[in-house]
């Protein structure tokens, strides 16, 4: 299909003002406390829409309706989870993040065992993140490529998105990208209810009549109280799954870390994070309910694959002007940019340290912009990539995913214990990967049996990690 002008001009129309206002909110900001922890300014309630805003993609925009229509609401298991490690997050972390003023999460690894495990994890950090950002822009740009026309427009939307992020992002430092994150949220739930009204309308039988037929067909089914560890979407899986996964994300992976760090206070932080659990679950919510009245609108029509429906709904069901809105909150939800998340941790956990232990507020400020360009462009090289690698990038993500149980772990002997050293933290670590890999990925061909699920990856790293590195602490104690 081709875009109708309307439809085009909200949507360059929205690129352009979010570019601009977030170039604009950063003007004044010239300091390295601005830049990156946004003088610690950022209100609850701002910390919250931003949270949900950055763990939000283009993937989960258009992918859990597609669950949905797919299957049924058993994924609404695993947020669960994702509330209580928020929960713990704010009782265990927070308060080591806020004792004192760091501006990387890996600075709290620094205190405790030293350079090697901080340049471990952020390496780990900077190395998936860029992967899995790009591969986030290249989603959004393959959406909006389809719209316009087809495939051959994909490199275009990859340049457009990748520079309007760059730009805001250099120029505004993180100040732009919680704002920004921000009206982001509001555009693409607002997006996601013109949809439903959208599709309540079409319903011959309405949203009851499609209720029934949904729960007659069992696709409103939401606990699965299964023990089997290959199923991805049980109770079990998704509570402590669910809770490893979000210490992983939110509290210790530097790109939601920082989003805590900008708060006015330790409360402000803590109450935003909680809220921001409660908010992803009525959204998730709402984009599973979409999925299931999607379901009833085609009577079940198959789909090769579940993200096609929001998508082929919206080119076919909404006028032009509204087609615009739509792909504008598509691109809203792939807007959430890390680059200066990244160039924070660049800066201060390898070019500060290693290179430059001396330079001064001016120096970093213009290092921590050349980084925000630098990682802006590497996201869209992976963009561009994965145009023809897309499984193998899919897979090599996949993979990277492993290491987040580690880092985990290390956070939490770092936090919880005292004997913990450097040696058994990074044993632990190598430990962590290597037994979460031998479970997960590798275990056909280690092991001779199908692997744990995905959502089991983290528990496994971590809970191996801690242990294995309590063990060796002990057993080598340092002087």
């Amino acid at each position: 299909m081709r875009l109708p002008l309307s439809a085009v001009a909200v949507l360059l129309g929205y690129v352009v003002a979010i570019t601009a206002f977030g170039t604009w909110l950063g003007r004044r900001r010239r300091s390295v406390r601005d830049y990156f922890l946004g003088g610690r300014s950022v209100p609850w309630w701002a910390i919250a829409s931003c949270i949900v805003a950055t763990e939000t993609s283009t993937l989960t925009f258009i992918g859990a309706p597609g669950t949905a229509y797919k299957t049924d609401w058993t994924f609404l298991q695993l947020v669960f989870g994702y509330v209580l490690g928020r929960i713990a997050i704010a009782a265990i972390f927070l308060p080591a993040y806020f004792r004192g003023e760091i501006y990387t999460s890996y600075e709290l690894l620094q205190k405790r065992f030293g350079g090697a495990v901080r340049g471990t994890s952020a390496a780990i950090f900077l190395l998936y993140r860029t992967l899995g950002d790009g591969i986030r822009l290249h989603a959004a740009a393959l959406v909006l490529a389809v719209a316009s026309g087809g495939p051959r427009w994909e490199w275009v939307w990859i340049v457009v998105l990748g520079l309007a992020m760059i730009l805001y992002t250099e120029e505004g430092g993180v100040t732009a990208t919680i704002w920004t994150d921000t009206i982001q949220m509001f555009v693409y739930l607002a997006g996601a209810l013109v949809c439903l009204v959208a599709v309540i309308r079409l319903l011959p039988a309405g949203v009851s009549g499609a209720l029934a037929s949904a729960a007659a067909a069992g696709k409103l089914r939401l606990i699965d109280r299964g023990l089997d560890l290959r199923e991805p979407y049980t109770l079990w899986a998704g509570v402590i799954g669910g809770l490893f996964l979000t210490l992983a994300t939110h509290g210790t992976d530097h790109y939601l870390v920082q989003r805590l760090l900008v708060a006015r206070s330790r409360r402000d932080a803590s109450v935003g994070l909680v809220l921001s659990g409660f908010l992803v679950l009525a959204q998730f919510t709402l984009f599973l309910f979409l999925g299931t009245l999607f379901w009833a609108h085609y009577g079940g029509r198959s789909f090769a694959r579940g993200d096609e429906v929001l998508p082929t709904f919206v080119s076919t069901e909404l006028p032009g002007g509204w087609t615009g809105f739509i792909l504008a909150a598509i691109v809203a939800a792939a807007l959430s940019p890390s680059l200066n998340s990244m160039a924070s941790a660049t800066l201060r956990d390898f070019y500060l340290p290693y290179f430059r232990p001396g330079a001064n507020e001016a120096e970093q400020v213009r290092v921590g912009r050349v980084f925000t360009v630098f990682w802006g462009i590497a996201q869209m090289a992976v963009a561009f990539l994965a145009r023809g690698i897309d499984s193998a990038l899919q897979a090599g993500l996949a993979a990277l995913g492993y290491a987040s149980g580690p880092t985990v772990g290390a956070f939490l002997l770092g936090v919880l214990t005292r004997s913990a050293n450097s040696l058994g933290t990074m044993v632990g670590m190598v430990a962590g990967l290597a037994v979460s890999l031998c479970a997960g990925q590798l275990a056909p061909y280690v092991l001779g049996v199908p692997g744990i699920a995905w959502t089991w990856n983290v528990a496994v790293g971590a809970a191996v990690t801690f242990a294995v590195g309590l063990l060796v602490s002990r057993a080598w104690p340092r002087r």
